[in-house]
């Protein structure tokens, strides 16, 4: 038995959100690119590049990433990049995409025949978390000013617009692409290619896949460009869990149990979004709340039910696990890492990766 705490990457659900993300680059005829910044396991990339184009990234390490271990189209994005990383950034790169006008005007003559990108920020999101919200009051993600703009379409060849935010609507993603168009339209006539980024949760239940394709391929056409998708959570949604054990039970005013992992260090988002994670099941007589093992206070997973009275050396099944959360994992209270462990489509399980003291040590100085 494989020792708790470790991440559990199945396979099989990887798989099927692989073949909706292929059947939505046939019916629409977009490109997917893997957002890097929601997830990076390279271990399980051998997978998914069979139903993706490539990936995008944030940072001069996620482009390199991309690259070496996923291949495809490579597209560098961020916020900002400095004068010390823009030539290696540029190296790995297929596309380079600029947050702002300055920084386009600062690097373009060091990009050659790369071809050159933009963003563009239409002061709307699906987010209802302002800390997540791109289009939040002065939000630095993205130039806004159509004016300002216009002069600089002959020295790219694209756009990147991303403000959709776990937008689980249709309806809503629709509507806000339609006043896109009617703010952008005229710009994106003029290039070759325009990223409508990730966020949309497309692989969900129930979710209007036809009609998605549909408006998708409406806008390439109307344009004239090709549609980039860049999904994050969609493509891993459902296909990871956080596998811990219980390590003590207490009563204080609420039944209580502590596990070998700790939402502060594995689970970050929880904590930033005051979220409650999920479990494998959720119903029962007896009642716990889940807490992480470091010493903050609030290291809380959430409350539960449970079928049975919960005893030290259960293990409990985090749904979800994978996105913004493999990849955000850190050393706080030196918490043993979780390892990375991978179920294959024949159901065997395969230790990717553990986790050792020496790698605590080296993280540091």
């Amino acid at each position: 038995m494989i020792q708790t705490p470790y991440y559990l990457i199945d396979k099989q659900e990887l798989l099927r959100n692989m073949r909706i993300l292929q059947l939505v680059r046939e019916r629409s005829g977009a490109k997917l690119l893997l957002a890097l910044k929601c997830f990076a396991a390279w271990s399980v990339f051998d997978l998914m590049r069979r139903h993706m184009d490539g990936t995008t990234s944030s940072s001069l390490y996620e482009v390199r990433l991309g690259r070496e271990k996923f291949g495809g189209e490579t597209h560098a994005y961020s916020v900002a990049y400095a004068d010390h990383e823009i030539d290696e950034v540029i190296s790995y790169a297929d596309k380079i995409i600029f947050n702002s006008i300055g920084q386009l005007e600062r690097y373009m003559d060091r990009t050659g025949e790369l071809p050159r990108g933009l963003r563009l920020n239409p002061g709307m999101s699906s987010s209802s978390f302002d800390l997540a919200d791109p289009a939040r009051p002065y939000s630095r993600l993205g130039e806004w000013d159509i004016a300002k703009v216009e002069p600089y379409c002959e020295r790219i060849s694209g756009f990147m617009i991303h403000n959709n935010c776990e937008n689980r609507s249709f309806e809503l993603f629709d509507d806000m692409l339609g006043r896109i168009e009617a703010r952008f339209g005229a710009l994106f006539e003029r290039v070759e290619w325009v990223s409508l980024g990730g966020g949309i949760h497309f692989t969900g239940a129930d979710y209007p896949l036809e009609a998605f394709c549909e408006r998708l391929r409406m806008f390439a056409q109307r344009y004239g460009v090709q549609v980039y998708l860049e999904p994050g959570e969609a493509a891993i949604t459902r296909s990871t869990t956080l596998e811990v054990s219980v390590l003590d039970t207490l009563y204080n005013g609420k039944h209580l149990a502590i596990v070998d992992s700790s939402v502060e260090a594995h689970m970050l988002d929880l904590l930033i979004y005051r979220e409650r994670a999920r479990i494998e099941s959720d119903t029962g007589a007896h009642t716990y709340m889940v807490c992480g093992k470091s010493c903050l206070a609030g290291d809380i997973f959430g409350e539960f039910r449970f079928e049975n009275a919960l005893q030290v050396g259960d293990r409990l099944s985090i749904q979800d696990a994978a996105g913004y959360t493999m990849v955000k994992k850190n050393w706080f209270n030196g918490v043993r890492m979780p390892a990375i462990v991978v179920r294959e489509l024949d159901g065997t399980l395969e230790v990717q990766r553990e986790f050792s003291f020496e790698d605590y040590a080296a993280s540091l100085s």
